[in-house]
């Protein structure tokens, strides 16, 4: 019985340890979801981009409305330079209708995306990046076949007021990334609403 027991408490520290997601230098997966368009789309799509924004975002949280704004500029501002933000909508729609596919679309079109707004219905690349929060940033650099993480966290320093932003995290990792250096300030704690998983 107290073997069993410790074979069950491995399996659950391993479990934990698995969950925890990606780390600063990790390779991510590619991926495979449904956009707004009703088109699937994967990062293996972008031939010429040399990196990727993954934002993990929603339609209901306050923060993640906040950053909408930020998030369309960054997309206007990098996707031309190889850096195309990549949003991704991970929470349940039972637990929050209002993160529903339709919804999703409504809200897309009422503040004119110029990205791909994708379902991760079954929440499992939000589970193997281990993002928590809503929104939650991946900067992803392409290396060779790989997509290296070398950023992950905030956007910025000021959820409220983005005239108040002292420091843009995902902007000043980009420069560096451009200028051939490594990250300075590679992780930082995201801010905004826990996902909803899953029950």
């Amino acid at each position: 019985m107290k073997h069993l027991y410790t074979l069950i408490l491995l399996f659950t520290i391993s479990l934990g340890a698995s969950a925890q997601g990606y780390e600063v230098g990790d390779n991510a997966i590619d991926f495979k979801l449904k956009n707004i368009d009703g088109k699937t789309v994967s990062l293996a799509n972008y031939n010429t981009a040399k990196g990727f924004i993954v934002i993990f975002t929603c339609n209901s949280c306050p923060y993640a409305k906040l950053y909408e704004d930020r998030i369309i500029a960054l997309n206007n501002k990098f996707a031309n330079q190889g850096y195309p933000v990549i949003a991704i909508n991970p929470n349940d729609k039972d637990r929050q209708p209002e993160d529903s596919f339709d919804k999703m679309k409504v809200r897309a079109k009422e503040k004119g995306f110029t990205f791909p707004y994708l379902y991760d219905e079954t929440q499992e690349v939000a589970m193997a990046y281990g993002a928590t929060k809503t929104p939650h940033v991946y900067l992803l650099k392409k290396e060779g076949g790989n997509f290296k993480v070398v950023y992950i966290g905030a956007i910025d320093d000021n959820p409220q007021n983005p005239n108040d932003v002292k420091t843009k995290y995902v902007e000043n990792a980009i420069e560096e990334v451009e200028a051939g250096k490594s990250v300075s300030e590679h992780f930082t704690r995201a801010i905004g609403c826990t996902i909803k998983w899953k029950s």
